[in-house]
Protein backbone atom coordinates (compact mmCIF):
# COMPACT_ATOMS: atom_id res chain seq x y z
CA UNK A 1 0.00 0.00 0.00
CA UNK A 2 1.35 3.16 -0.93
CA UNK A 3 2.27 5.22 2.05
CA UNK A 4 0.55 8.97 2.53
CA UNK A 5 2.62 12.20 1.55
CA UNK A 6 4.74 13.19 4.12
CA UNK A 7 2.85 15.70 6.94
CA UNK A 8 2.45 17.10 10.30
CA UNK A 9 -0.46 16.44 11.99
CA UNK A 10 -1.23 19.10 14.79
CA UNK A 11 -3.80 18.71 17.86
CA UNK A 12 -5.74 20.09 19.67
CA UNK A 13 -6.62 19.26 22.86
CA UNK A 14 -3.69 16.63 22.70
CA UNK A 15 -3.87 16.19 26.87
CA UNK A 16 -7.72 15.25 26.68
CA UNK A 17 -8.93 11.55 26.62
CA UNK A 18 -9.68 11.33 23.34
CA UNK A 19 -6.11 11.76 22.26
CA UNK A 20 -4.87 9.00 24.58
CA UNK A 21 -7.42 6.71 24.36
CA UNK A 22 -8.05 6.68 20.62
CA UNK A 23 -5.91 9.15 18.71
CA UNK A 24 -2.27 7.90 19.89
CA UNK A 25 -2.54 4.35 19.80
CA UNK A 26 -4.05 4.51 16.44
CA UNK A 27 -1.42 6.89 15.02
CA UNK A 28 1.41 4.14 16.46
CA UNK A 29 -0.49 1.46 15.23
CA UNK A 30 -0.24 3.00 11.59
CA UNK A 31 3.50 3.20 12.13
CA UNK A 32 3.55 -0.50 12.93
CA UNK A 33 1.90 -1.50 10.20
CA UNK A 34 4.56 1.21 7.72
CA UNK A 35 1.42 3.42 6.75
CA UNK A 36 2.90 6.42 8.13
CA UNK A 37 4.59 8.67 5.58
CA UNK A 38 8.14 8.42 5.31
CA UNK A 39 8.60 11.89 7.54
CA UNK A 40 6.16 12.55 9.97
CA UNK A 41 5.68 14.72 12.57
CA UNK A 42 2.89 15.00 15.58
CA UNK A 43 2.10 18.48 17.35
CA UNK A 44 0.33 18.39 20.28
CA UNK A 45 -1.38 21.63 21.56
CA UNK A 46 -3.12 22.11 24.73
CA UNK A 47 -4.12 24.60 27.57
CA UNK A 48 -1.67 22.53 30.08
CA UNK A 49 1.37 23.76 30.90
CA UNK A 50 4.05 20.70 30.73
CA UNK A 51 6.98 20.24 28.57
CA UNK A 52 7.37 18.50 25.46
CA UNK A 53 9.38 15.41 27.68
CA UNK A 54 6.10 14.85 29.90
CA UNK A 55 4.07 14.85 27.46
CA UNK A 56 5.95 11.95 25.41
CA UNK A 57 5.66 10.21 28.49
CA UNK A 58 1.90 10.71 28.84
CA UNK A 59 1.75 9.21 25.26
CA UNK A 60 3.68 6.75 25.79
CA UNK A 61 1.82 5.83 28.64
CA UNK A 62 -1.43 5.87 26.35
CA UNK A 63 0.42 3.17 23.86
CA UNK A 64 0.86 1.04 26.34
CA UNK A 65 -2.82 1.57 28.21
CA UNK A 66 -4.85 2.15 24.88
CA UNK A 67 -3.58 0.08 22.13
CA UNK A 68 -5.17 -2.86 22.52
CA UNK A 69 -1.93 -5.56 21.78
CA UNK A 70 1.19 -6.38 23.20
CA UNK A 71 3.55 -3.69 22.61
CA UNK A 72 6.38 -5.88 21.63
CA UNK A 73 9.64 -3.33 20.90
CA UNK A 74 10.70 -0.50 23.18
CA UNK A 75 12.70 0.81 20.49
CA UNK A 76 9.50 1.39 17.91
CA UNK A 77 7.47 3.19 20.73
CA UNK A 78 10.53 5.32 21.00
CA UNK A 79 10.89 5.92 17.24
CA UNK A 80 7.64 7.18 17.96
CA UNK A 81 7.68 9.39 20.17
CA UNK A 82 11.06 11.21 18.74
CA UNK A 83 8.55 12.50 16.65
CA UNK A 84 6.12 14.51 19.41
CA UNK A 85 6.21 17.39 20.44
CA UNK A 86 4.09 19.74 22.71
CA UNK A 87 3.54 23.38 22.68
CA UNK A 88 0.95 25.34 25.52
CA UNK A 89 -1.85 27.68 23.35
CA UNK A 90 -4.51 29.73 24.61
CA UNK A 91 -7.18 29.18 22.26
CA UNK A 92 -8.49 32.49 21.94
CA UNK A 93 -5.14 34.26 21.37
CA UNK A 94 -4.22 34.80 17.88
CA UNK A 95 -1.03 35.91 18.96
CA UNK A 96 -0.41 31.80 19.63
CA UNK A 97 -1.37 30.97 16.45
CA UNK A 98 1.09 33.18 14.62
CA UNK A 99 3.76 31.77 16.72
CA UNK A 100 2.03 27.86 16.16
CA UNK A 101 2.53 28.94 12.16
CA UNK A 102 6.21 30.38 12.48
CA UNK A 103 7.16 27.02 14.58
CA UNK A 104 5.34 25.18 11.91
CA UNK A 105 7.32 26.74 9.23
CA UNK A 106 10.90 25.77 11.24
CA UNK A 107 9.66 22.22 11.69
CA UNK A 108 9.14 22.12 7.92
CA UNK A 109 12.29 23.67 7.02
CA UNK A 110 14.54 21.62 9.45
CA UNK A 111 13.16 18.07 8.81
CA UNK A 112 12.76 19.11 4.58
CA UNK A 113 8.92 17.16 5.39
CA UNK A 114 6.89 19.62 2.87
CA UNK A 115 4.16 22.05 3.91
CA UNK A 116 1.13 19.51 4.02
CA UNK A 117 -0.79 20.15 7.73
CA UNK A 118 -4.00 17.72 9.26
CA UNK A 119 -5.61 19.88 12.05
CA UNK A 120 -7.69 17.75 14.56
CA UNK A 121 -10.04 19.02 16.71
CA UNK A 122 -9.77 16.60 20.04
CA UNK A 123 -11.39 19.78 22.07
CA UNK A 124 -15.30 20.18 22.97
CA UNK A 125 -17.48 21.27 20.05
CA UNK A 126 -18.33 24.91 21.59
CA UNK A 127 -14.21 25.68 20.19
CA UNK A 128 -14.47 24.63 16.51
CA UNK A 129 -15.95 28.15 15.49
CA UNK A 130 -12.98 30.11 17.52
CA UNK A 131 -9.82 27.68 16.87
CA UNK A 132 -10.75 27.73 12.47
CA UNK A 133 -11.31 31.82 12.38
CA UNK A 134 -7.35 31.62 14.28
CA UNK A 135 -6.20 29.34 12.33
CA UNK A 136 -6.97 31.22 9.05
CA UNK A 137 -6.60 34.67 10.95
CA UNK A 138 -2.86 32.93 10.78
CA UNK A 139 -2.78 31.71 7.64
CA UNK A 140 -2.19 28.29 8.04
CA UNK A 141 -5.71 27.14 6.49
CA UNK A 142 -4.43 28.50 3.19
CA UNK A 143 -3.42 25.53 0.47
CA UNK A 144 -0.90 27.61 -1.20
CA UNK A 145 2.14 25.07 -1.28
CA UNK A 146 0.26 22.10 0.62
CA UNK A 147 -2.88 20.74 1.43
CA UNK A 148 -4.50 21.92 4.68
CA UNK A 149 -7.20 19.55 6.26
CA UNK A 150 -9.26 19.94 9.27
CA UNK A 151 -11.09 17.12 11.47
CA UNK A 152 -13.89 17.84 13.56
CA UNK A 153 -15.40 15.26 16.31
CA UNK A 154 -19.54 15.01 16.57
CA UNK A 155 -21.59 16.55 17.57
CA UNK A 156 -21.39 19.15 14.47
CA UNK A 157 -23.72 21.66 16.05
CA UNK A 158 -26.26 21.18 18.67
CA UNK A 159 -29.40 21.65 16.52
CA UNK A 160 -30.71 22.39 12.99
CA UNK A 161 -29.90 25.79 13.63
CA UNK A 162 -26.64 25.80 15.06
CA UNK A 163 -25.73 22.85 12.37
CA UNK A 164 -26.23 25.18 9.84
CA UNK A 165 -24.35 27.97 11.33
CA UNK A 166 -21.64 25.91 12.40
CA UNK A 167 -21.06 25.10 8.55
CA UNK A 168 -21.42 28.42 7.56
CA UNK A 169 -18.85 29.51 9.50
CA UNK A 170 -16.61 26.95 8.49
CA UNK A 171 -17.10 27.58 4.40
CA UNK A 172 -16.24 31.18 5.44
CA UNK A 173 -12.61 29.91 6.77
CA UNK A 174 -12.15 26.99 4.42
CA UNK A 175 -13.71 25.18 1.22
CA UNK A 176 -16.00 21.86 1.98
CA UNK A 177 -13.29 19.55 0.95
CA UNK A 178 -10.84 20.35 3.12
CA UNK A 179 -13.26 19.58 6.26
CA UNK A 180 -13.37 15.84 7.63
CA UNK A 181 -16.18 15.65 9.83
CA UNK A 182 -15.43 12.36 11.53
CA UNK A 183 -17.72 9.48 12.58
CA UNK A 184 -16.09 6.50 14.01
CA UNK A 185 -18.64 4.51 13.59
CA UNK A 186 -17.73 4.57 9.90
CA UNK A 187 -14.75 4.06 10.26
CA UNK A 188 -15.48 0.34 11.69
CA UNK A 189 -15.03 -2.27 9.32
CA UNK A 190 -18.43 -4.16 9.57
CA UNK A 191 -20.00 -0.91 8.49
CA UNK A 192 -18.11 -0.42 5.26
CA UNK A 193 -18.46 -4.40 4.26
CA UNK A 194 -22.43 -3.37 4.58
CA UNK A 195 -21.67 -1.89 1.14
CA UNK A 196 -19.77 -5.25 -0.06
CA UNK A 197 -22.71 -7.25 1.30
CA UNK A 198 -25.06 -5.88 -0.51
CA UNK A 199 -23.87 -4.93 -3.67
CA UNK A 200 -21.52 -7.44 -4.03
CA UNK A 201 -23.44 -10.43 -3.62
CA UNK A 202 -26.53 -11.52 -6.42
CA UNK A 203 -28.34 -13.38 -3.22
CA UNK A 204 -29.28 -10.39 -1.17
CA UNK A 205 -29.09 -7.29 -3.79
CA UNK A 206 -32.47 -8.83 -5.40
CA UNK A 207 -34.14 -9.16 -1.97
CA UNK A 208 -33.44 -5.91 -0.75
CA UNK A 209 -35.91 -3.61 -1.02
CA UNK A 210 -39.81 -3.85 0.28
CA UNK A 211 -41.19 -6.85 -1.48
CA UNK A 212 -39.19 -9.18 0.84
CA UNK A 213 -38.46 -6.79 3.66
CA UNK A 214 -40.34 -7.04 6.71
CA UNK A 215 -38.59 -4.32 8.84
CA UNK A 216 -35.27 -3.11 9.50
CA UNK A 217 -33.65 -2.86 13.16
CA UNK A 218 -30.65 -0.96 14.41
CA UNK A 219 -29.43 -1.04 18.04
CA UNK A 220 -26.63 0.71 19.34
CA UNK A 221 -26.29 -0.46 23.18
CA UNK A 222 -23.93 0.81 25.72
CA UNK A 223 -23.44 -1.49 28.96
CA UNK A 224 -21.67 1.70 31.02
CA UNK A 225 -23.31 4.86 32.42
CA UNK A 226 -22.28 8.25 31.74
CA UNK A 227 -19.30 8.18 33.77
CA UNK A 228 -16.99 11.31 34.33
CA UNK A 229 -19.01 12.77 31.18
CA UNK A 230 -22.00 13.73 33.36
CA UNK A 231 -21.83 17.59 32.34
CA UNK A 232 -21.48 16.94 29.09
CA UNK A 233 -24.24 14.19 28.70
CA UNK A 234 -26.88 16.35 30.61
CA UNK A 235 -26.90 18.78 27.45
CA UNK A 236 -26.61 16.44 25.05
CA UNK A 237 -28.71 13.14 25.67
CA UNK A 238 -29.20 10.29 23.27
CA UNK A 239 -30.84 11.81 20.64
CA UNK A 240 -28.05 14.02 20.47
CA UNK A 241 -25.02 12.16 21.11
CA UNK A 242 -25.99 9.01 19.15
CA UNK A 243 -29.13 9.48 17.14
CA UNK A 244 -28.39 12.43 15.03
CA UNK A 245 -24.72 11.24 13.84
CA UNK A 246 -24.45 7.40 14.04
CA UNK A 247 -27.20 5.62 13.77
CA UNK A 248 -28.99 7.53 11.13
CA UNK A 249 -25.57 6.97 8.89
CA UNK A 250 -25.65 3.53 9.30
CA UNK A 251 -30.02 3.50 8.08
CA UNK A 252 -28.23 5.69 5.58
CA UNK A 253 -25.29 2.94 4.19
CA UNK A 254 -27.98 0.54 5.14
CA UNK A 255 -31.05 2.11 2.87
CA UNK A 256 -28.89 3.68 -0.04
CA UNK A 257 -29.50 3.24 -3.26
CA UNK A 258 -25.95 1.17 -5.94
CA UNK A 259 -23.83 4.16 -6.27
CA UNK A 260 -21.63 4.87 -9.95
CA UNK A 261 -18.55 4.34 -8.26
CA UNK A 262 -16.89 4.61 -5.39
CA UNK A 263 -15.64 7.96 -5.48
CA UNK A 264 -16.32 9.82 -2.02
CA UNK A 265 -19.29 11.72 -3.71
CA UNK A 266 -20.96 8.99 -5.52
CA UNK A 267 -21.61 7.45 -1.82
CA UNK A 268 -22.23 9.82 0.01
CA UNK A 269 -24.95 11.47 -2.47
CA UNK A 270 -26.25 8.07 -2.17
CA UNK A 271 -27.23 8.61 1.48
CA UNK A 272 -28.02 11.94 1.34
CA UNK A 273 -30.88 10.63 -0.93
CA UNK A 274 -31.69 8.22 1.63
CA UNK A 275 -32.02 10.88 4.21
CA UNK A 276 -33.84 13.55 2.03
CA UNK A 277 -36.52 10.73 1.35
CA UNK A 278 -36.85 10.32 5.69
CA UNK A 279 -41.14 10.47 6.12
CA UNK A 280 -40.96 13.61 8.59
CA UNK A 281 -41.82 12.78 12.14
CA UNK A 282 -44.60 15.57 13.04
CA UNK A 283 -43.97 17.04 16.51
CA UNK A 284 -47.57 15.84 17.39
CA UNK A 285 -46.53 12.19 16.34
CA UNK A 286 -43.59 12.28 18.49
CA UNK A 287 -45.58 10.80 21.28
CA UNK A 288 -46.32 7.78 19.34
CA UNK A 289 -42.89 7.21 17.52
CA UNK A 290 -40.51 7.77 19.60
CA UNK A 291 -39.71 6.48 23.07
CA UNK A 292 -37.58 8.23 25.33
CA UNK A 293 -36.15 6.79 28.35
CA UNK A 294 -33.65 7.06 31.51
CA UNK A 295 -31.92 4.88 33.40
CA UNK A 296 -32.79 3.99 37.21
CA UNK A 297 -30.77 2.39 40.22
CA UNK A 298 -30.50 -0.88 39.73
CA UNK A 299 -28.51 -4.50 41.08
CA UNK A 300 -26.40 -5.71 38.13
CA UNK A 301 -24.58 -9.01 39.61
CA UNK A 302 -25.31 -8.26 43.20
CA UNK A 303 -23.77 -4.75 42.91
CA UNK A 304 -25.80 -1.37 43.44
CA UNK A 305 -25.56 0.85 40.21
CA UNK A 306 -27.31 4.71 40.29
CA UNK A 307 -29.32 6.08 38.38
CA UNK A 308 -28.57 8.39 36.39
CA UNK A 309 -30.08 11.66 38.21
CA UNK A 310 -27.40 10.49 40.90
CA UNK A 311 -24.45 10.18 38.19
CA UNK A 312 -21.39 13.10 39.16
CA UNK A 313 -22.30 16.36 37.51
CA UNK A 314 -26.10 15.61 36.68
CA UNK A 315 -29.22 17.42 37.55
CA UNK A 316 -30.61 15.69 40.28
CA UNK A 317 -34.20 16.61 38.14
CA UNK A 318 -33.12 16.27 35.00
CA UNK A 319 -34.66 14.96 32.14
CA UNK A 320 -32.28 14.43 29.67
CA UNK A 321 -32.91 10.84 27.65
CA UNK A 322 -30.21 8.31 28.26
CA UNK A 323 -32.41 6.08 25.83
CA UNK A 324 -33.95 6.35 22.55
CA UNK A 325 -36.09 4.00 20.59
CA UNK A 326 -37.53 5.39 16.85
CA UNK A 327 -39.81 4.02 14.49
CA UNK A 328 -39.94 5.89 11.17
CA UNK A 329 -40.16 5.69 7.47
CA UNK A 330 -38.17 5.76 4.13
CA UNK A 331 -40.31 7.40 1.45
CA UNK A 332 -38.81 5.66 -1.94
CA UNK A 333 -39.34 3.02 -4.18
CA UNK A 334 -37.19 0.52 -2.57
CA UNK A 335 -38.47 0.74 0.95
CA UNK A 336 -42.25 2.31 0.69
CA UNK A 337 -44.28 0.81 3.29
CA UNK A 338 -40.72 -1.11 5.38
CA UNK A 339 -40.18 0.57 8.89
CA UNK A 340 -37.18 1.52 10.38
CA UNK A 341 -36.28 1.02 14.10
CA UNK A 342 -33.25 2.33 15.86
CA UNK A 343 -32.73 2.37 19.42
CA UNK A 344 -29.94 3.21 21.30
CA UNK A 345 -29.17 3.38 25.37
CA UNK A 346 -26.35 3.67 28.46
CA UNK A 347 -26.71 1.37 30.89
CA UNK A 348 -28.18 -2.03 28.68
CA UNK A 349 -27.38 -5.09 29.15
CA UNK A 350 -24.45 -5.32 26.80
CA UNK A 351 -22.36 -3.36 24.35
CA UNK A 352 -23.38 -4.36 20.54
CA UNK A 353 -23.84 -2.47 17.40
CA UNK A 354 -25.88 -4.10 15.09
CA UNK A 355 -28.03 -3.97 11.91
CA UNK A 356 -31.00 -6.39 11.66
CA UNK A 357 -32.79 -6.96 8.57
CA UNK A 358 -35.96 -8.93 9.17
CA UNK A 359 -37.27 -10.66 6.00
CA UNK A 360 -40.90 -11.45 5.57
CA UNK A 361 -42.32 -14.73 5.91
CA UNK A 362 -42.93 -17.21 3.29
CA UNK A 363 -47.18 -16.51 2.22
CA UNK A 364 -48.45 -19.96 3.55
CA UNK A 365 -46.71 -21.55 6.96
CA UNK A 366 -46.77 -25.05 5.97
CA UNK A 367 -44.64 -26.04 8.81
CA UNK A 368 -45.13 -25.99 12.47
CA UNK A 369 -42.52 -23.68 13.90
CA UNK A 370 -41.44 -24.10 17.34
CA UNK A 371 -43.26 -22.52 20.11
CA UNK A 372 -41.81 -18.95 20.65
CA UNK A 373 -39.99 -18.51 17.79
CA UNK A 374 -41.02 -16.47 15.41
CA UNK A 375 -38.60 -14.02 14.01
CA UNK A 376 -37.54 -15.92 10.64
CA UNK A 377 -35.51 -15.10 8.39
CA UNK A 378 -32.83 -12.09 9.65
CA UNK A 379 -29.61 -11.32 8.33
CA UNK A 380 -27.29 -9.90 11.58
CA UNK A 381 -24.84 -7.84 10.90
CA UNK A 382 -22.73 -7.36 14.00
CA UNK A 383 -20.80 -3.91 14.06
CA UNK A 384 -19.29 -4.59 17.62
CA UNK A 385 -18.36 -6.22 19.03
CA UNK A 386 -17.08 -9.74 18.06
CA UNK A 387 -17.48 -8.24 14.64
CA UNK A 388 -19.03 -10.43 11.94
CA UNK A 389 -22.47 -11.38 10.03
CA UNK A 390 -25.32 -13.74 10.85
CA UNK A 391 -27.86 -15.70 8.94
CA UNK A 392 -30.89 -16.72 10.74
CA UNK A 393 -33.28 -19.60 8.57
CA UNK A 394 -35.33 -22.55 9.20
CA UNK A 395 -34.44 -26.29 9.16
CA UNK A 396 -36.21 -29.15 10.04
CA UNK A 397 -35.77 -30.64 13.34
CA UNK A 398 -34.54 -34.26 13.18
CA UNK A 399 -37.42 -37.07 14.04
CA UNK A 400 -40.69 -37.59 13.26
CA UNK A 401 -42.92 -34.92 11.66
CA UNK A 402 -41.69 -31.33 10.09
CA UNK A 403 -41.14 -29.32 13.11
CA UNK A 404 -38.60 -26.59 12.14
CA UNK A 405 -35.88 -24.79 14.19
CA UNK A 406 -34.32 -21.40 13.65
CA UNK A 407 -30.74 -22.41 12.90
CA UNK A 408 -27.99 -20.22 12.79
CA UNK A 409 -25.11 -19.94 9.77
CA UNK A 410 -22.44 -17.12 11.02
CA UNK A 411 -19.45 -15.59 9.79
CA UNK A 412 -17.01 -13.86 12.27
CA UNK A 413 -13.65 -11.63 11.63
CA UNK A 414 -12.26 -12.96 13.98
CA UNK A 415 -12.71 -16.31 12.36
CA UNK A 416 -9.60 -14.62 9.87
CA UNK A 417 -7.13 -15.65 12.12
CA UNK A 418 -4.11 -13.90 9.57
CA UNK A 419 -6.04 -10.53 9.14
CA UNK A 420 -5.78 -8.03 11.43
CA UNK A 421 -9.34 -5.76 11.79
CA UNK A 422 -8.07 -2.65 12.14
CA UNK A 423 -9.53 0.29 14.87
CA UNK A 424 -11.99 2.82 13.26
CA UNK A 425 -9.56 6.02 14.05
CA UNK A 426 -7.15 4.02 12.31
CA UNK A 427 -8.70 3.60 9.29
CA UNK A 428 -10.25 6.82 9.09
CA UNK A 429 -6.88 8.70 10.17
CA UNK A 430 -5.44 6.56 7.28
CA UNK A 431 -8.07 8.39 4.94
CA UNK A 432 -7.64 11.74 6.01
CA UNK A 433 -3.90 11.51 5.10
CA UNK A 434 -4.36 10.24 1.79
CA UNK A 435 -7.67 12.73 1.25
CA UNK A 436 -10.36 9.95 0.82
CA UNK A 437 -13.59 11.92 2.61
CA UNK A 438 -15.76 8.70 1.52
CA UNK A 439 -16.23 7.84 5.58
CA UNK A 440 -16.93 11.54 6.66
CA UNK A 441 -20.30 13.80 6.75
CA UNK A 442 -20.82 15.85 4.32
CA UNK A 443 -22.32 19.41 4.88
CA UNK A 444 -25.77 18.76 3.92
CA UNK A 445 -25.88 15.04 5.09
CA UNK A 446 -25.70 17.32 8.13
CA UNK A 447 -28.10 19.51 7.85
CA UNK A 448 -30.56 16.98 6.84
CA UNK A 449 -30.36 14.52 9.56
CA UNK A 450 -30.95 17.70 11.93
CA UNK A 451 -33.57 18.51 10.06
CA UNK A 452 -35.15 15.08 10.90
CA UNK A 453 -35.03 15.31 14.75
CA UNK A 454 -36.18 18.93 14.82
CA UNK A 455 -39.72 17.94 15.36
CA UNK A 456 -38.68 15.55 17.92
CA UNK A 457 -35.78 18.11 19.59
CA UNK A 458 -39.19 20.57 19.54
CA UNK A 459 -41.60 18.36 21.07
CA UNK A 460 -39.42 16.97 23.87
CA UNK A 461 -38.74 21.14 24.36
CA UNK A 462 -42.41 22.25 24.25
CA UNK A 463 -44.39 19.80 25.69
CA UNK A 464 -43.47 18.63 29.05
CA UNK A 465 -46.32 15.94 28.73
CA UNK A 466 -44.55 14.17 26.78
CA UNK A 467 -43.17 11.03 29.01
CA UNK A 468 -39.94 9.99 29.71
CA UNK A 469 -39.92 6.20 31.02
CA UNK A 470 -37.62 4.98 33.91
CA UNK A 471 -35.67 1.50 32.97
CA UNK A 472 -33.49 -0.10 35.32
CA UNK A 473 -30.24 -0.36 34.69
CA UNK A 474 -29.29 -3.17 33.34
CA UNK A 475 -32.26 -4.27 31.15
CA UNK A 476 -33.07 -3.58 27.61
CA UNK A 477 -35.02 0.00 28.24
CA UNK A 478 -38.71 0.98 28.51
CA UNK A 479 -41.07 -1.88 28.25
CA UNK A 480 -43.06 0.49 26.20
CA UNK A 481 -40.67 0.69 23.32
CA UNK A 482 -41.83 -3.03 22.74
CA UNK A 483 -45.75 -1.35 21.55
CA UNK A 484 -43.36 0.51 18.68
CA UNK A 485 -43.10 -2.71 16.89
CA UNK A 486 -45.79 -3.77 14.27
CA UNK A 487 -47.05 -6.95 14.17
CA UNK A 488 -48.53 -9.98 16.57
CA UNK A 489 -45.69 -11.22 18.78
CA UNK A 490 -43.38 -9.36 17.31
CA UNK A 491 -40.53 -7.29 19.52
CA UNK A 492 -37.32 -6.19 19.39
CA UNK A 493 -34.29 -8.73 18.76
CA UNK A 494 -32.29 -9.15 22.32
CA UNK A 495 -28.50 -10.22 22.39
CA UNK A 496 -28.61 -10.90 25.45
CA UNK A 497 -30.96 -11.30 28.67
CA UNK A 498 -31.27 -8.41 31.21
CA UNK A 499 -28.99 -8.37 33.98
CA UNK A 500 -30.69 -6.45 36.72
CA UNK A 501 -31.63 -7.62 39.69
CA UNK A 502 -35.05 -5.93 39.57
CA UNK A 503 -37.78 -5.96 36.96
CA UNK A 504 -39.49 -2.84 38.14
CA UNK A 505 -40.32 0.05 35.63
CA UNK A 506 -41.79 3.11 35.86
CA UNK A 507 -42.35 6.70 34.68
CA UNK A 508 -40.39 9.71 35.61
Amino acid sequence: MKKPDNLILVIFGATGDLTSRKLIPAIYSLQEQDLLPERFELIGLGRTEITSDIFRQMMEEAIVNYSGEEVDSKENVQKFLANISYRKIAYDNQEDYRNLGTFISQRCSTLDIGNNLIFYMATPPSLYELIAGNLASAGLTKQDSGFRRLIIEKPFGYDLESGIKLNNTLHRLITEDQIYRIDHYLGKETVQNLLVTRFANGIFEPLWNRNYIHRVEITSAESIGVEDRGSYYDSSGALRDMVQNHLLQMVGLTAMEPPSSLDADAIRNEVLKVFQSFQPIKESEVPGQVIRGQYTGSRIRGEAVPGYRHEKNVNIHSRTETYVAMKFFINNWRWGGVPFYIRTGKRLPTRVTEIVIHFKPTPHHLFQRVVGNRSGNQLIIRIQPDEGILLKFDMKEPGAGFNVKNVNMDFHYKDLADVRVPSAYERLLFDVMEGDSTLFSRDDEVEMAWKFVEPVQRAWKNNPEIKIYGYPAGTWGPEISNSLIEGDGLSWRYPCKNLADEELYCEL
